[in-house]
């Protein structure tokens, strides 16, 4: 007893030293606490976690497979922490959330090439279509993704994932077989609501926090590739639909334009068909209760455990040891309000807001007066909007229009995929960098930087497109937008990083609230920007958007609108930088 009375004297006398001050370390730390109750400012060189816990407790922690970064959350000592997975199983599962993610865009976007072809079918005009099932099916995909997120911490990842995209394939089969408007356009809403939000909770569950940026680049670069937003187009003598075309038509443009568009729709519902196939085999449950001493006992095994937790069986009866309804139903309100989400959210949702409203620009540019006619008549392909009335593909002849239409598909893609190369050495480098200059600790804030990389790129392809649209000049606009979407890419991905890292307990309601924003943001532009692209021109609209002030002349009645955006972006950015520490504090949940 005495010499164990000693050892316990010895372990309660260490201490770290700072010069002079010397701090008594007598308490054992809950490293599963101390992540989730840190708001994002985290020790990562292991040398500097002696200083922070004291010699005994670093040596518990574990680290990563280079010795050089201490691992947050820490891996529990069980197999079946999805941190302690092989890299090859934790591969699978971000291949398939990414796959996943892309679904409600990919299905919302099917109609970019189809709309024509629907209002044809259904006897009535494109305005309808876009108002009866774009419009809503993009105002449910924004909602649902906040009531889909309580399910999941109730009642896990993998049974809400399943659901979701199980009913996400009927009501798009359903939209396939409709056969009047009304029951296209309930289906067509129905799948848009069931559009989920799992996927920064699978990143965060299965991978480490160094790692999070980099996979965060791959999910978002999904979705991002797949975004789609709905407008309403209304000029003097025509109305118009247009969404943000990109993957689905790039897929679907020729073949609607010479099959029914009900095929495009049933290749959509075979993807959906192929993802559901995937989350079934091959997803597991991803959610791990790490802050419980002891688990549950795990009475059913094998095959019948995997089908229990499948359809949510198991959650369900996990869902006792989880948050109540209560704290549940509270929580997007709970991290909405607060300074350190909202201002960059709110920057986020503008800068994605006008990257959908580029494509309301360049539809009013080119659709005027003289092409009324053309807008209203069925189409090759929904892409003639974006192109001036010289270049119109049904003018071309039929390899030379394949030609154009793959040159603005593809730029899209390739933009996408340039940021998320870019975005992950990027990332990486900021953060080891902001590491070594801070002490050892890693700050959220550090993600901003990337932002600074962003912006002058944003504002460069802005203006670039603008003057490619005002002046019709196919090689600028086409420039432009790539441009425009690598720096949106690099945003996106910063913007996501940075509130994953200050609400780790909060990863759902974080994705959940983001979709909302950049939703909501793309659909408000166009009831500011079609007036105001008809007024001033193409140039003057997008160099506003991106703070540069063409022409102060032509601002007069948007010279509000211009403040709001240039003090929201240094609002945003370097004032979330300089306060973030203190809102992280002050704020915290």
């Amino acid at each position: 007893m005495a010499l164990e009375d000693v050892r316990s004297q010895q372990l309660q006398s260490e201490t770290k030293a700072d010069d002079s001050i010397k701090v008594d370390v007598t308490d054992e730390v809950d490293f599963v606490a101390y992540y989730e109750q840190t708001t994002g400012r985290l020790v990562v060189d292991p040398e500097q976690a002696k200083v922070e816990f004291g010699e005994v407790m670093a040596s518990r922690l574990k680290l990563s497979p280079d010795g050089l970064k201490v691992l947050w959350p820490q891996p529990a000592d069980d197999p079946n922490d999805p941190q302690n997975w092989t890299d090859f199983r934790k591969t699978v599962h971000l291949i398939i959330i990414t796959m996943s993610g892309v679904v409600p865009d990919f299905d919302g976007g099917i109609g970019i090439a189809s709309i024509f072809s629907l209002a044809q079918t259904y006897d009535t005009t494109s305005g309808i279509i876009n108002d009866r099932t774009s419009n809503w099916g993009i105002f449910l995909l924004g909602w649902g993704g906040i009531f889909w997120v309580m399910l999941v911490r109730r009642y896990g990842r993998l049974p809400v994932l399943f659901w979701s995209q199980l009913f996400a394939l009927a009501f798009l089969v359903g939209a396939t077989l409709a056969p009047n408007l009304a029951t296209f356009a309930g289906m067509r809403c129905l799948s848009g609501f069931f559009g989920q939000v799992t996927g920064l909770y699978v990143v965060t569950d299965i991978f480490p926090f160094h790692l999070q940026a980099r996979k965060l680049n791959i999910w978002t670069s999904g979705f991002v590739m797949s975004e789609n937003e709905s407008f309403s187009i209304w000029e003097k003598h025509f109305s118009l639909s247009h969404r943000s075309p990109f993957l689905s038509p790039f897929v679907f443009g020729f073949l609607v334009a010479r099959a029914s568009w009900r095929w495009a729709y049933a290749i959509g519902s075979i993807y959906n068909a192929i993802v559901l196939v995937l989350i079934a085999f091959f997803m597991e449950e991803t959610m791990y209760d790490r802050h419980l001493a002891s688990k549950p006992l795990q009475i059913s095994t094998g095959l019948r455990y995997r089908f229990e937790t499948l359809i949510g069986v198991t959650g369900y009866k996990m869902a006792k040891y989880r948050p109540r309804w209560p704290e549940v139903l509270l929580a997007p309100l709970d991290v909405a309000w607060r300074p350190q989400f909202f201002f960059v959210v709110l920057f986020e949702a503008l800068v994605f807001g006008f990257s959908i409203g580029v494509n309301v620009g360049v539809s009013v540019a080119t659709c005027s007066n003289k092409l009324t006619d053309f807008c209203r008549r069925q189409m090759l392909s929904s892409w003639d909007l974006l192109l001036p009335s010289d270049l119109t593909l049904a003018n071309m002849p039929w390899l030379e229009r394949m030609r154009l239409q793959l040159q603005v598909f593809s730029v899209y893609e390739v933009a996408v995929l340039l940021g998320e190369i870019i975005g992950r050495y990027v990332n990486e480098f900021i953060m080891y960098l902001h590491i070594r200059k801070n002490g050892g600790f890693f700050e959220p804030e550090s993600r901003l930087w990337t932002c600074y990389l962003a912006m002058p790129l944003y504002i460069c392809g802005f203006l670039t497109l603008g003057a490619g649209i005002q002046h019709l000049n196919k090689a600028a606009l086409i420039i432009g937008w790539g441009i425009a979407f690598v720096a949106i890419t690099l945003n996106t991905v910063a913007v996501y990083a940075y509130c994953n890292d200050c609400f780790p307990r909060r990863a759902g309601e974080v994705s959940a609230l983001l979709n909302f924003a950049r939703s909501v943001g793309g659909f408000a532009v166009a009831y500011f920007q079609v007036p105001w692209a008809t007024k001033s021109g193409a140039l003057t609209v997008f160099g506003v958007e991106t703070a540069q002030v063409i022409s102060l002349d032509a601002l007069e009645e948007s010279d509000g609108f211009y403040r709001l955006v240039i003090g929201l972006f240094f609002i945003a950015v370097p004032m979330t930088q300089l306060k973030g520490s203190y809102f992280r504090t002050r704020f915290a949940l």
